[in-house]
């Protein structure tokens, strides 16, 4: 491959499988590592959004599909690596950025829902790294990237399911890491702030809670969902090969602080 800085970000003969690429940071970061010439396999269980985020990276013009994905299954999930193995002929990046949240009082969460929330941002992402390490370490290569948080981290009240499964998510990647780092295969962490997703609308439709995340951020806005792609792009790339067991925090300098 060549040494130059712009070859480097070049994904072509590269293919990914996105969890949770349907919409939000994950179709965010479809759209970019797509853009830089990989083929794409968004997993999720809603067919039809799969099929609208399929038409958004068709101007690239790459052998994207997609695949119906229930993360809470783990029969569904080595489906999915198994029908983009068999597609592709390979899978060189996994991007897991399937999550659901549950806010509230300790005392006013079940644990059904912690469980929940455990079984789609922890389980899901350690059956998906099981399924597709073999695949990787066939082909002698490898970019797993985690979506973890701020509150991988740090925390704030009110938050503890979630808060548990990113800090979990933070030391799969690196325990991870240091496992198949010989196998030439990388395993990072990017670690999003706030951003204008669904799953922060309870927070952007709420003026109060609003402007108490606006204070904790030092550039006093949220981030932007094209503000990520780049740092995905970096992970997935030749330019991060010396990195790994890393995670790169996007949040606007709010864990600085």
């Amino acid at each position: 491959m060549s040494n130059s800085i712009p070859d480097q970000f070049r994904l072509n003969g590269k293919s990914a499988v996105i969890f949770g690429g349907n919409r939000g940071l994950g179709l965010e970061m479809a759209k970019a590592l797509s853009e830089a010439g990989a083929d794409i396999c968004i997993a999720s269980r809603n067919e039809e959004m799969n099929s609208s985020a399929l038409n958004l990276l068709s101007p690239y013009n790459n052998r994207s599909i997609s695949h119906c994905c229930d993360v809470t299954v783990a029969e569904n999930i080595y489906n999915t690596i198994q029908a983009a193995e068999e597609h592709f002929g390979k899978i060189d990046i996994l991007i897991y950025s399937a999550g659901i949240n549950v806010r509230g009082r300790i005392e006013d969460i079940s644990l059904d829902d912690f469980n929940k929330v455990q079984q789609v941002n922890v389980t899901g992402a350690w059956l998906a790294c099981k399924a597709v390490v073999p695949v990787m370490k066939k082909n002698g290569y490898g970019r797993i990237i985690h979506m973890g948080s701020i509150f991988s981290v740090t925390a704030i009240a009110e938050r503890t399911p979630y808060a548990v499964s990113k800090g979990a998510i933070l030391q799969l990647t690196r325990s991870l890491a240091i496992e198949v780092a010989k196998d030439n295969i990388t395993v990072n962490a990017i670690l999003p702030g706030p951003f204008a997703t669904e799953m922060n609308l309870p927070i952007m439709n709420d003026p109060e809670k609003f402007q108490s995340f606006m204070s904790k951020i030092p550039m006093g806005r949220w981030g932007e969902l094209n503000e990520i792609g780049g740092v995905a792009l970096f992970l997935s790339s030749q330019a991060s090969s010396f990195i790994t067991g890393s995670a790169i925090s996007v949040d606007g300098g709010w864990v600085a602080q």
